[in-house]
C-alpha cells in the first residue's frame, strides 16, 4: 500500500491549470494580418499561410487486411511486423504506437500494408479519426489510412488531426463521423512558411509536454487518494476508532488483529439471508418503466456505497407476481461475477436486481451500512473465494464465507458516521482533481487548436534553457 502520510485532506491538493507560468491561447499576441480560409473548421488564417487539401500533399492511401483475418495462419509471436488493432491505438498515451498485441507472420504482413517507424496513420472505424505514430514496425488493416510522400512535416498532420477540428462536418447525414480517403484526402489544412512551421511545432511539442505533466501529476494524486480511501475504510472496520483498545488475534491472517471486545466472524452467521438476483421471465426490465422498482447489474455500480437509482426498473406487476426478486431496504447487493465483481452497493429502498448480483439482507447484529463498508474493502478476499476460472463467479455460498470484524451495533453506527465524514473529504479532493484534470485537457485542446490555425503567433516564442534536455520538461513546470 502506498504511503500516503504527507497527502493532507485539509486543503485542496488539485493543481490549477492556470498557474504562473502556464500559457493559455490568450497569453499570445495574434498575426498582424488575417484572410478568409473558405473553410469553417479554420475560420480566418495568418494572411500569409497557405490553405490546402490533404490530397495535394500526400496521397491518402487504406490499410489491408489478409482474410480471414482470424485464420492462424496469418500470425507469428516472433513476426517481424506488428498487427495494429484499434485498442492499440486508443491505448497509447503520447499518439505513438510502441508495441501490438499481435504480431503477424511473413505470410500475413505481406497481405497487410507495411508501416515503417516513423509514419503517421489515422483511424477511419472504431475510434474514428484517432492519428498514430507508429514507433516500430507495423501492418494496419482497412479501418486505418496512412500518407505515403507526404510533403509536409508529419507533426503538423498529427496536430491538426488531434485538434479534431478538421473532422467537423464529416459525419454521415450529418451525425456520426464517417472518414474514408475521399474525405479524408479533401480536409483542407493551413500550412505556414516552414521556419513558422518549426517554431510553432516546437511550441506545441514544449507545451502539450508540460500540461501532459500535470496531467499525469493531477491523475496519480487521484490514484493515491483512493487508495487512501480504502486504507481509512479498512482500518475503521477492521481496527475501529480508539487507537488505544486493547487487540487480540482475530484467528484469520488477513484479517490480523482486531479489537479484544470485536467478534471475528463469516457473513453467513449475521446474514439473515444471501439471495441472488434475476431476470422477470414475462415482464421484462425497461428504461421506460416510471413507477416501477429499481432493478439493478453491475452497470449501475459507479463507485459511491449508496445505490439510489437504476438504467432500469421492474413493473409493479412483476413484483406483485412475485415474477421479480426483491430485497429489502437496507440489503446490500454485491456483483458476482465478472471484471467487477467485489463491487458493493447499499439500497435505502425495496430494490431488485439482476442474477450477477448477490444480494445480502443484514441480520439483527449488523448494521447494513456498516456491513457495506465493511465489504467494500475485501475485493481480494471475494475474488479468492470466486471460482478459479477466466470469469471468477461468487455464488451464494460462498458469499457466505466471507470473514468480518464485527464490533457491537452502536459502534457500527459511530463507525459509518465517521466514515461519511473522512471519505467525503477525500471525495471532495478526488473531484477537484478531476476538475484540474477536465481544465488542463481543455487548455491543451485549445493551444493545439489555436497553433494550427494561426489563431496566435508564436513566432516570438523561446523554449526556457531547461526545456533544451527533453528529459527535463517535466521537471520545468
Amino acid at each position: 500500500m502506498t504511503n500516503l502520510s504527507g497527502v493532507n485532506l485539509n486543503n485542496g491538493a488539485a493543481v490549477g491549470p492556470q498557474g504562473e507560468g502556464r500559457e493559455s491561447p490568450s497569453s499570445f499576441p495574434k498575426y498582424p494580418a488575417y484572410k478568409s480560409s473558405g473553410v469553417e473548421w479554420l475560420g480566418e488564417v495568418p494572411e500569409h499561410w497557405a490553405v490546402i487539401a490533404l490530397k495535394w500533399l500526400s496521397p491518402v492511401f487504406r490499410g489491408a487486411s489478409p482474410r480471414p483475418i482470424d485464420d492462424p495462419i496469418y500470425f507469428d509471436d516472433d513476426g517481424e511486423f506488428g498487427w495494429v488493432r484499434i485498442a492499440d491505438v486508443t491505448a497509447s498515451p503520447d499518439g505513438y504506437l510502441y508495441e501490438t498485441t499481435q504480431r503477424l507472420s511473413a505470410l500475413g504482413s505481406s497481405l497487410s500494408v507495411k508501416l515503417e517507424p516513423g509514419e503517421l496513420f489515422l483511424s477511419i472505424a472504431g475510434s474514428v479519426g484517432k492519428p498514430c505514430i507508429t514507433a516500430v514496425k507495423a501492418c494496419i488493416h482497412d479501418g486505418f489510412v496512412y500518407f505515403p510522400w507526404l510533403s509536409i512535416d508529419q507533426r503538423l498532420l498529427y496536430r491538426v488531426f488531434e485538434s479534431g477540428l478538421c473532422f467537423g462536418g464529416l459525419g454521415k447525414m450529418g451525425t456520426q463521423l464517417n472518414l474514408n480517403t475521399d474525405t479524408v484526402g479533401g480536409i483542407c489544412i493551413a500550412v505556414p512558411p516552414a521556419a513558422e512551421l518549426s517554431r510553432a511545432l516546437a511550441f506545441l511539442d514544449h507545451e502539450t509536454a508540460r500540461i501532459d505533466a500535470l496531467i499525469e501529476e493531477q491523475q496519480r494524486l487521484i490514484e493515491l487518494l483512493k487508495e487512501k480511501r480504502q486504507a481509512v475504510i479498512s482500518h475503521a472496520v477492521t481496527k475501529g476508532l480508539d487507537p488505544t483498545v486493547p487487540m487480540k488475534d482475530s484467528g484469520v491472517e488477513w484479517l490480523g488483529e482486531v479489537p479484544e471486545h470485536w467478534e471475528s466472524l463469516t457473513l453467513g452467521r449475521v446474514a439473515s439471508s444471501v439471495k441472488t438476483g434475476g431476470t422477470p421471465s414475462d415482464d421484462l426490465p425497461s428504461a421506460d418503466i416510471i413507477d416501477g422498482v429499481e432493478w439493478y447489474t453491475p452497470g449501475d455500480f459507479t463507485g459511491d456505497l449508496l445505490l439510489d437509482s437504476s438504467e432500469k426498473r421492474v413493473s409493479a406487476g412483476a413484483v406483485r407476481s412475485g415474477n421479480a426478486k426483491v430485497f429489502p431496504s437496507g440489503s446490500v447487493l454485491i456483483v458476482s461475477i465478472g471484471a467487477t465483481l467485489g463491487k458493493v452497493g447499499h439500497i435505502r429502498r425495496p430494490a431488485s436486481a439482476n442474477q450477477q448480483i448477490n444480494a445480502v439482507v443484514p441480520g439483527p447484529r449488523v448494521d447494513g451500512y456498516f456491513l457495506a463498508y465493511s465489504l467494500s474493502v475485501k475485493v481480494n478476499a471475494m475474488r479468492f473465494l470466486s471460482n478459479a476460472s477466466t470469469i471468477g463467479i461468487m455464488n451464494q455460498e460462498k458469499t457466505k464465507e466471507i470473514w468480518l470484524s464485527l464490533p457491537p451495533l452502536q459502534e457500527q453506527k459511530l463507525i459509518t458516521e465517521f466514515l461519511d465524514k473522512q471519505t467525503s473529504v477525500i471525495d471532495t479532493l478526488i473531484q477537484e482533481a478531476a476538475g484540474g484534470v477536465a481544465l488542463l485537457q481543455e487548455r491543451r485542446s485549445a493551444l493545439i487548436s489555436a497553433a494550427v490555425t494561426g489563431k496566435i503567433d508564436v513566432r516570438g516564442w523561446q523554449p526556457p534553457a531547461s526545456a533544451q534536455a527533453p528529459e527535463l520538461a517535466k521537471e520545468a513546470v
